[in-house]
């Protein structure tokens, strides 16, 4: 039988580390959707060379799914429907941009480790949509910053 302090030792660690794990999962998704922002023409060129269309549009849902999940996993608002839209986008994105199978010899290897950051990744989103958003988020905290159709959108 484990001790209350035991208990509690090992409860402020699994709060911590939520949060850690929330913030370092977030900040890869924000920092993806500033780039997308500044380095817009360079990103459109991306997605153009690997066959996408209407890439000048499409880079706007996907800066905005970045941006907007990401913050909201962040703050730990909405913590496990933006962990479902971070790994939704993020599946689709890594088999078309990271296809290793299916480039120059050369790039076999960057694409590949591209690949496979993106699914441990999305394994991280997973573990975020068992647990939640952790004692420090907004979600524990019962503060809702949306208005009410946003509410109740997501309720």
């Amino acid at each position: 039988m484990q001790s209350n302090t035991q208990n509690s030792a090992a409860s402020a660690i699994t709060d911590w580390a939520a949060l850690g794990s929330r913030v370092l999962l977030a900040a890869l998704f924000l920092w993806s959707a500033y780039t997308k922002l500044v380095y817009m023409d360079g990103n459109v060129g991306y997605m153009k060379a690997y066959g996408m269309p209407a890439a000048e549009l499409l880079i706007w849902p996907a800066l905005l799914v970045e941006l907007v999940a990401g913050a909201m996993l962040l703050a730990g608002w909405k913590t496990r429907w933006a962990a479902v839209a971070l790994a939704l986008f993020t599946i689709p994105a890594t088999l078309i941009f990271h296809a290793y199978w299916g480039v120059p010899a050369d790039q076999v290897l960057n694409q590949q480790i591209h690949f496979v950051k993106n699914f441990a990744l999305v394994g991280g989103l997973l573990a975020v949509i068992a647990h939640g958003s952790g004692r420090f988020g907004l979600d524990r905290a019962g503060i809702d910053v949306a208005p009410a159709p946003v509410r109740q959108a997501l309720a």
